[in-house]
């Protein structure tokens, strides 16, 4: 029997497994036939990889690599080759990673494990792929420093901004298939905790967070203080963000673009639709992430999510995706709606929103005409969304969703 785990790119933490036995061949890539079908995977071609059983007993499988993009082995570009037991294959130079394993193999392993014969070394850590944080051999985190947060292991930094900082972290307390779950810590940073409203943004975050249940929204886990800095423990999301995704690829077409924005309003009618509703007020392409998994759209970044009800002065916005009413302390419903409109803009042409925003009419709004990659329906939707007032929008995320769907 042959075994595919596909791994996490960064840290060889498994994510999906797949069996086969009394199988001869075994094909991988994008299109629906394959064996195993992975969407979302945009460096992976339709039909990217084929493994033919040549030899049994004992097993052998030769891999046939027919992806655009190559695959590799080992970190090794190959054509074709003979797989040995627990090798690790890339499908293209930043695609997914599949760990190969043979069951004779396994239990061979197994055996041994279960003698006195072999004895316990230490790993030195050797022939990972560039970029592993979790060793092939050992499975223990690969870090130049250690550094424990309570009881979460901080693997590699994620990411720096003004407010705070996150990190990939390793709990060994929750495991997912026996292994050591990974997470994303944030923590504040210190010029933070001392400013009481980036302190109340920062709690507020972690208590609206622990209050949402929605399968596009990522999990939250804990909140914490230690030596007097504020952590929040939340799921990790593997994927692109959407900003990210434009970057590489160029930008979406109409449809796929359309499906993205529908499912991402069905999370902000969710949100809508609480007692008291929530405003998220930074919808953007960096906050969308594509989940590898299933391709799903995950909404990120909560710190600026606003109650409505509460006091209103605090001004959150971000050129290009907020709504003018942002920037005067007044958030509503319909300011999600806006940041939508304005991420399709992004997605449909690859730039930045503002350069379409004109001094037009009396006014300063989106020359919607002038648009590339629009279509008709398209764009009378878009000449709603984004509306300099409120009043003018549509009223209701649903209302705008109904009409997206229109459009397909």
């Amino acid at each position: 029997m042959v075994i595919f785990t596909l791994l996490e790119p960064q840290t060889n933490q498994p994510l999906q497994e797949w069996e086969f036995s009394e199988r001869s061949v075994i094909r991988i890539g994008r299109a629906q036939n394959n064996d195993i079908v992975l969407h979302g995977y945009f460096q992976v071609s339709r039909q990217h990889l084929e493994l033919t059983l040549v030899d049994s007993p004992p097993e052998k499988w030769q891999l046939i690599s027919r992806g655009t993009n190559g695959t590799l082995v080992n970190n090794v570009f190959v054509n074709e080759t003979i797989l040995n037991h627990d090798d690790l294959i890339r499908l293209a130079e930043n695609g997914p990673v599949f760990k190969f394993e043979l069951e004779s193999n396994l239990a061979q392993q197994s055996e041994l494990e279960q003698t006195d014969i072999v004895k316990p070394v230490a790993c030195d850590h050797k022939d990972n792929p560039h970029g592993s944080i979790f060793c092939r051999h050992c499975g223990q985190p690969i870090v130049e420093e250690e550094r424990f947060i309570s009881s979460y292991q901080v693997l590699r930094t994620l990411g720096r901004g003004g407010m705070g900082t996150t990190y990939l972290a390793w709990d060994r307390n929750r495991t997912v298939k026996n292994a050591p779950m990974l997470l994303v810590l944030k923590e504040m940073n210190a010029d933070m905790e001392r400013i009481a409203k980036a302190r109340e943004l920062f709690e507020r975050e972690a208590r609206i967070l622990k209050s949402l249940e929605h399968p596009g929204i990522p999990k939250y886990y804990d909140f914490f203080v230690e030596n007097n800095r504020k952590y929040i423990v939340m799921e990790l999301i593997h994927g692109h963000n959407l900003e990210q995704f434009v970057n590489q690829r160029g930008a979406t077409d109409p449809e796929r673009t359309i499906r993205w924005m529908i499912q991402i309003c069905d999370v902000l009618e969710y949100l809508h639709h609480l007692e008291p509703p929530l405003v998220h007020r930074d919808i953007k392409p960096a906050n969308l992430m594509l989940r590898n998994l299933d391709s799903r759209l995950m909404l990120l970044d909560f710190g600026a999510v606003k109650e409505l009800g509460t006091a209103l002065e605090t001004r959150i916005g971000v050129e290009g995706y907020s709504a003018p009413e942002q920037y005067r302390g007044k958030p509503c419903p319909q300011s999600d709606i806006y940041g939508v409109g304005t991420t399709i803009i992004f997605l449909l042409t690859g730039k930045a929103p503002m350069q379409y925003y004109r001094y037009q009419s009396n006014k300063f709004e989106f020359d919607i005409d002038n648009i590339p990659n629009l279509p008709t329906n398209l764009a009378q939707v878009l000449a709603v969304a984004c509306q300099p007032e409120p009043r003018d929008r549509y009223q209701t995320v649903k209302e705008f969703s109904q009409a997206l769907f229109a459009c397909l």
